[in-house]
């Protein structure tokens, strides 16, 4: 497995070895010994595991989770193609602001890891595109946020020819200065703290 940094501080794309043949394929989207060469760790402390479908041209975030309690996110797709998108709004951190974006599929099998306290967004490029996740925690509703995909400040990479179908939720989000104004972002120290001592527990 090739592991790569990101344009994100702490964040990473992996890309393992595909192995087709006559009868299809065999893959390891994570593989620990990869994964702990990069974070320190022995394992990733998965708390929870989701699954999501998306029509084309659905798009997803910028989801981010308060932290405390945080969560880290290890994400691929197995199904269909999309854009996977980590957004930087922790306050204080060497690259707040940036984006970087992964193109996700069953044919590289990319899998993007998010650290504890950035965004996470995606555009789905295909009918039942399926986005397959692990995280170091569980979902707590009133723990989730959303800035706006829309934001033109950060103006993330919706492709042209794509309309843009979104939650409710998700189409009332607010810009990052918004957000950073109103004390609402997470705190970038406070978030590598959490994830040193998630992936030290292993919980």
């Amino acid at each position: 497995m090739k592991v790569e940094e990101l344009a994100v501080q702490g964040a990473f794309v992996c890309t393992p070895e595909v192995f087709p043949d006559r009868r299809g394929l065999f893959v390891s989207p994570f593989q620990r010994e990869p994964f702990a060469s990069v974070k320190g760790s022995p394992a990733f402390p998965v708390a929870q595991t989701n699954h999501s479908v998306s029509r084309r041209g659905v798009v997803r975030g910028i989801h981010y989770t308060v932290t405390p309690p945080g969560t880290a996110k290890y994400v691929y797709c197995p199904v269909g193609e999309a854009i996977d998108i980590v957004v930087d709004i922790r306050v204080g951190s060497p690259t707040y602001g940036t984006w970087d974006a992964v193109r996700v599929n069953p044919r590289e099998f990319r899998a993007v890891y998010f650290p504890v306290g950035v965004g996470h967004a995606f555009i789905s490029l295909a009918d039942d595109t399926v986005m397959s996740y692990m995280l170091t925690g569980a979902y707590v509703p009133d723990n989730e946020k959303a800035i706006s995909v829309f934001d033109p400040d950060l103006a993330l990479p919706i492709p042209a020819d794509i309309d843009p179908i979104v939650s409710d939720r998700d189409s009332v989000g607010v810009r990052l200065a918004e957000a950073a104004e109103a004390g609402l972002l997470p705190d970038y120290e406070q978030c590598r703290a959490v994830e040193e001592q998630l992936f030290a527990s292993g919980a």
